[in-house]
C-alpha cells in the first residue's frame, strides 16, 4: 500500500460515523468458532465478510456457512468475497464439516450461503441441498435459512433453468429463502456485476409460486448514492413478489478497491426505513447501520 493510500484509508476511518464503530464481541466466543472453522476447513461469511456482527450471532448461537470455497464467479464491487481467479472445485465432503460444525457449535438456526458458482451445471443448487439434508441428519431440530445467488449463468442460463435450480432448493423446505436484491434499481449495474434487479425479483417470485409457505426475504445496503425514494420504490417491488421479510443496511468500504460510500445514513434514517416497511406490510424488519442479511435471522418478531 502505498502512502498516499495510506493516507486515504486514515481519512476514511475518521470519517465513519461513530455509531458504525462497535465491539466485534467477545475474544472466546470468535475464537472458539474460529478455531472449529479452521479445524474442519470451512468458510463462513461472517468471516470472510468481517461482519461487524459476528460475535452476537455467534453468542445466540447464528451462524452463517459460505460454501462451495470462498472464491466468487462473479465481480461485485461492494463484496469483500475473494474474486478474479478460477475458484476451486466442490468439496463433496463440505456437507459433512458444516453438519459437524453445526454440532459442535450446537448452533440452534444456521444461515446457507455461497458464491455465485456459474462454472457449475447447476449454480450449486445440489450442493445446497445436500449440505441442508446432512445437518438434519446430525441435527434434528436446527432451523436452516438460505441465502442464494440468482441461479443464473453457465450452460442451462435463462428462467427455465433459474427455475429448476429454485425448485430444487425450495424442495428441500428451508426455515427461509433468501435472495438479496442489494440496491435500487438504478445502481445495481455498477453495484452489482453479473447481476439484475428483475432477475432477483425473478427468484423470490419463483420461490412462492412454488411453495408459498416458505418465508421469503431480501436486503438492501444503503451508502452507493440512492435516494429515500428509490429505498421505497425498491420495497414496493419487493413486496409486489411476495417477500416476507426484509434487511437494510449500513455499506462499509471494505478496502480502497472497492466503491467509496456515498453517503453514511444515520440511525434516525434507517430507523424511518424501517417503520415504512412495517406498514408496507414486511413481517420481519431489520433497519439499521449495522444490519447485515444475517442479523437475528433466527429471532422473530
Amino acid at each position: 500500500m502505498t502512502s498516499s493510500q495510506k493516507a486515504e484509508l486514515k481519512s476514511q476511518i475518521r470519517a465513519m460515523p461513530t455509531w458504525l464503530r462497535r465491539s466485534i464481541g467477545k475474544a472466546s466466543e470468535l475464537s472458539t468458532v474460529q478455531r472449529i472453522i479452521k479445524q474442519h476447513q470451512i468458510h463462513t461469511i461472517c468471516e470472510e465478510g468481517r461482519c461487524p456482527n459476528r460475535g452476537e450471532c455467534y453468542s445466540q448461537k447464528t451462524a452463517t456457512f459460505l460454501l462451495m470455497g470462498a472464491t466468487c464467479t462473479r465481480a461485485c464491487a461492494f463484496c469483500q468475497v475473494d474474486k478474479g481467479h478460477a475458484p476451486m472445485p466442490l468439496d463433496s465432503e463440505e456437507p459433512q464439516k458444516v453438519a459437524q460444525a453445526v454440532q459442535l457449535l450446537g448452533l440452534r438456526y444456521v444461515v446457507l450461503t455461497s458464491v455465485a458458482r456459474d462454472d457449475l451445471p447447476d449454480q450449486g443448487a445440489g450442493h445446497f441441498v445436500k449440505t441442508m439434508q446432512t445437518i438434519r441428519q446430525l441435527n434434528p431440530e436446527t432451523q436452516i435459512e438460505v441465502l442464494t445467488p440468482d441461479f443464473w449463468g453457465g450452460a442451462g442460463a435463462g428462467q427455465q433453468g433459474q427455475r429448476e435450480r429454485i425448485y430444487k432448493v425450495v424442495k428441500a423446505k428451508p426455515a427461509c429463502f433468501n435472495h438479496n436484491i442489494e440496491t435500487v434499481q438504478r445502481l445495481q449495474g455498477p453495484v452489482r456485476r453479473g447481476a439484475k434487479y428483475d432477475r432477483s425479483l425473478f427468484v423470490l417470485q419463483v420461490v412462492k409460486e412454488i411453495d408459498s409457505c416458505i418465508p421469503t426475504k431480501s436486503g438492501l445496503m444503503l451508502g452507493h448514492g440512492e435516494t429515500v425514494e428509490e429505498v421505497v420504490e425498491a420495497m414496493v417491488d419487493l413486496r409486489k413478489v411476495g417477500c416476507d421479510r426484509i434487511t437494510i443496511g449500513q455499506y462499509m468500504r471494505p478496502s480502497l478497491e472497492h466503491l467509496p460510500v456515498q453517503k453514511y445514513w444515520t440511525p434516525e434514517e434507517f430507523d424511518q426505513l424501517g417503520n415504512t416497511a412495517q406498514e408496507m406490510g414486511f413481517s420481519h424488519v431489520r433497519s439499521g447501520p449495522l444490519v447485515r442479511s444475517s442479523y437475528h435471522a433466527g429471532v422473530e418478531e
